[in-house]
């Protein structure tokens, strides 16, 4: 079974176990080691992976780290583990003085079963970096994803490939979290650097504050319409492949009406600016949910947006079907509240409104 599969059987597992996981130790036995046995290690080798492991620390002694993965005799990957949703930033100090002990590791992973976060030391030699390299969540896996995991197995494990590209992963990574952060809300700094190449007047303060809101809206309508344009080329590829299936929608409806079957189903399609309205909404939500889980599904009435594809997790509802377009959002109590709008782009109006309907199932 080839790794992306596995990789998909273990999230399945990990999502109907997570919510039973209570403490460190149901972590460690239910989703930690069964994950590194997936990529190949025997957990119950003590000679390879080894827990409880000894990392003195200066005058500090027995400090001990959850999990070593050996090599030769010499500790190459310290594994340490904290309880499921645990907020793993605040425990880098430790993984570090771990690190920092122990000349032979080369990588580091902090873990709460489901999001790995992968360090090494790329800033100066035999001093964990402060920032992770890689960090992944195995719910919410991507093709990407994938591939940097593949390089930790153990029949692939080569130190210096991993290396070669951790530096890349690291600041494109940092890079991307800036964006995202600029996003919803523009840095005085990436206003000035705008302002310096389409204004001509003086930047005073009052004019950043002017522009600020206008860079912020500028920046998501970019995005939206780069999501838009494939969609359209994606929709456009297919041509073809949808007339064929319509072709044989129709025949088969001839077929039912000979036989006497009910003919009655309607067909539901999503337009162009169903799709731009989603477009939307899940650029206002990209910085506060990743973007794989917001999900759409349309009916005869309205677009329904969801969070995890689930009918009981809904985000709100666009309405583009009648005279007066409007957006419904589910309120604190999963009510709708409607909004009206006259253009998709309106649907930024209701940004903090949408951001506040999926928070409360996060």
């Amino acid at each position: 079974m080839e790794i992306n599969e596995k990789l998909s059987q273990f999230a399945e597992r990990l999502e109907s176990l997570k919510d039973s996981i209570q403490t460190e130790e149901a972590t460690k036995t239910s989703m930690v080691m069964p994950f590194f046995q997936l990529l190949g290690y025997d957990v119950f080798n003590p000679m390879e992976f080894v827990p409880e492991y000894t990392a003195d620390v200066g005058l500090k002694k027995g400090e001990k780290v959850d999990y070593a993965i050996v090599t030769n005799g010499d500790p190459l990957i310290f594994i340490e583990c904290k309880p499921y949703g645990e907020n793993l930033d605040k425990h880098n100090t430790q993984l570090f003085r771990y690190f920092t002990a122990t000349l032979s590791a080369r990588f580091a992973i902090l873990t709460d079963g489901v999001v790995y976060k992968f360090f090494t030391d790329l800033e100066e030699k035999n001093r964990m970096d402060d920032a992770p390299f890689l960090t992944i969540d195995l719910l919410h896996l991507k093709d990407r994803d994938i591939a940097e995991i593949k390089k930790f197995t153990k029949d692939s494990l080569d130190v210096e490939n991993i290396l070669s590209s951790a530096e890349n992963l690291k600041y494109s990574g940092m890079i991307k979290n800036w964006f995202s952060s600029q996003i919803d809300t523009p840095s005085v700094d990436l206003v000035k650097l705008i302002l310096s190449q389409i204004y001509d007047g003086q930047r005073s303060q009052k004019v950043i504050e002017k522009f600020t809101p206008l860079v912020r809206r500028a920046i998501q309508q970019y995005i939206t319409d780069m999501m838009n344009a494939k969609i359209r080329n994606a929709l456009n590829k297919d041509d073809g492949e949808n007339d064929k299936e319509l072709e044989n929608v129709e025949s088969d409806s001839v077929s039912r009406v000979d036989s006497g079957e009910d003919t009655h189903e309607r067909h539901i399609e999503t337009t162009i600016e169903e799709l731009e309205s989603f477009g939307v909404i899940k650029a206002i939500l990209r910085q506060n949910v990743d973007s794989d889980r917001i999900t759409y599904r349309d009916t005869e009435n309205y677009l329904g947006v969801l969070l995890d594809d689930n009918n009981r997790k809904w985000i709100c509802r666009v309405h583009l079907n009648g005279g007066i377009k409007y957006i419904t959002v589910s309120d604190d109590n999963k009510k709708p509240v409607r909004y009206n709008i006259d253009t998709i782009d309106d649907i930024y109006n209701f940004a903090d409104q949408i951001v506040n309907a999926v928070q409360k199932y996060l």
